[in-house]
């Protein structure tokens, strides 16, 4: 009997564990497989300007991230309070990246390389390579970089496609510096869209991201590299439970545009649209609410010539439905121009088929002063911290704008604001007035009618999209 119930008690304990194990697995494999083909990422860039003015971390005052930053990152000769602080200075920051192939190509996030003069490139056997950059894609935040060195570990791909929401994932990077740090978690959802990203089906995982850990891989169960980890939702700076990747298979696409042409096409037909809602789908005759209503159809656009017009839904791509408005822009996008493609849409009660042939999108065009207009180096800054010169008339023509002030530097407090040297200023707006920018005289006539309380809101050009950006308080007068 002894034996029986002895029998019995290590059976319940053998399943006990099984299943402590499937509920919580073993990373630590994975982890001494695929760390060493993990890297971390140091850039260091120029900042041009006022010494004294100077920002030294990008976190406003009243951040938590703020303090961590004051305390433990070494004081930089430039920043405010060294005794020889010069007025150019060097900027400095981490983030983490992973090896695709032994011969040194490295993939990380754009926002990673962004602006930097030099890349340092470190393995976990401690070995540094200082790197290049073959090519840059902001609009899916995705970089390629290239170390000298060959016979590294490389990191094994896998099909984000497959991946289940709930399924268990893991993070290695360098965040806030520490090399090689591991975080596991979930997938939260699949297919997620950000503001200002129309091209990235992101996922959502609640693995720990943190400032150092972008451009790092996210690992599914097997060891596969499933996403890059690029972004989190934060209202302190820091990790609160929600963190997005970009799926391996559209980084690889990109990288592999970045290598052969050090650029990347991407397709458009022409079309203004918006989530068709419940209230739509019954006004449209549809019987449930899907696809992508067209607002506006651009003149002499592809969209124009195939035929498709204002208040069509977009209800398939090429034979694949249309789920949601945001599936289109990632489809068209991932299309190579010059394709030929079928689109059905729902016109007055009944379905079209309509063949397009697919434009591409122009690069992000940036206005560049000529060097005979450029500002001396001591230019004035405005009241906002702003540096700013009125557009050419060539410069006008070429981004279709019949105003606007071009921003060459940001000094002081505007360097808090989302604000970069090539931005146009076309729209100040406050106290529910919005004013169009003609020139610099006027801008600076504007900015003294406010007082220091006051919250400003800029339209501002930035490529080919627009957006809003506002600044809470001003510099007293006597400041300026």
């Amino acid at each position: 009997m002894k034996h029986i119930v002895a029998a019995f008690f290590f059976a319940v304990f053998s399943f006990s564990v099984q299943a402590q194990n499937r509920g919580l697995p073993d990373f630590t494999e994975l982890v001494e497989k695929q760390g060493p083909a993990v890297v971390n990422i140091s850039t260091t860039q120029i900042v041009r300007g006022n010494g004294r003015s100077a920002q030294p971390f990008p976190f406003d005052e009243n951040d938590p991230m703020f303090e961590f930053f004051r305390r433990f990152a070494p004081r930089q000769p430039g920043v405010p309070g060294h005794p020889n602080a010069p007025r150019d200075f060097e900027s400095r920051s981490l983030g983490s990246g992973f090896i695709v192939s032994a011969d040194g190509y490295i993939l990380t996030n754009a926002h990673v390389v962004d602006a930097a003069d030099e890349i340092l490139v470190r393995l976990t056997d401690k070995r540094e390579f200082k790197a290049r950059v073959i090519g840059a894609d902001k609009r899916t935040d995705v970089a390629l970089i290239k170390i000298d060195a060959s016979g590294l570990p490389a990191v094994r791909l896998g099909d984000p496609n497959v991946l289940k929401v709930g399924e268990w994932v893991l993070a290695i990077g360098s965040p806030f510096g520490f090399d090689n740090s591991v975080t596991a978690g979930i997938v939260s959802a699949k297919g997620r869209s950000l503001p200002q990203e129309n091209f990235v089906p992101f996922i959502q995982t609640d693995v720990a991201i943190n400032p150092g850990n972008s451009g790092g891989p996210l690992f599914n169960m097997k060891g596969e590299v499933v996403g890059i980890n690029s972004q989190i939702y934060s209202r302190s700076g820091g990790f609160m439970g929600i963190s997005f990747a970009i799926p391996i298979d559209v980084a690889m696409d990109v990288q592999g545009q970045l290598r052969s042409t050090g650029k990347v096409s991407r397709g458009r037909i022409g079309v203004v649209i918006q989530e068709v809602t419940q209230e739509l789908a019954e006004s449209f005759g549809l019987s449930k609410a899907q696809g992508a209503a067209v607002n506006v159809v651009e003149k002499g656009s592809p969209a124009e010539k195939a035929g498709i017009e204002s208040g069509d839904v977009i209800l398939k791509y090429e034979g694949k439905l249309v789920t949601i408005s945001s599936d289109l822009p990632r489809v068209v996008g991932a299309t190579r121009p010059g394709t030929k493609v079928s689109i059905q849409v729902w016109r007055k009660g009944a379905t079209k088929d309509l063949t397009v042939v697919i434009g591409e999108i122009p690069e992000e065009k940036v206005a560049v002063k000529n060097a005979k207009d450029a500002k001396p180096a001591e230019a004035t800054a405005n009241r906002l911290g702003l540096v700013v010169s009125e557009l050419s008339a060539e410069q006008k023509r070429e981004l279709k704008v019949s105003g606007g002030l071009l921003i060459e530097d940001i000094r002081g407090n505007a360097a808090r604001a989302d604000l970069r040297p090539g931005d146009i200023i076309l729209v100040l707006i406050a106290r529910g007035v919005s004013t169009e920018i003609r020139n610099v005289d006027q801008f600076n006539k504007l900015l003294s009618q406010f007082d220091k309380a006051a919250n400003l809101t800029l339209l501002v050009r930035r490529g080919e999209q627009q957006t809003f950006i506002t600044l809470k308080g001003l510099p007293d007068k006597k400041s300026e």
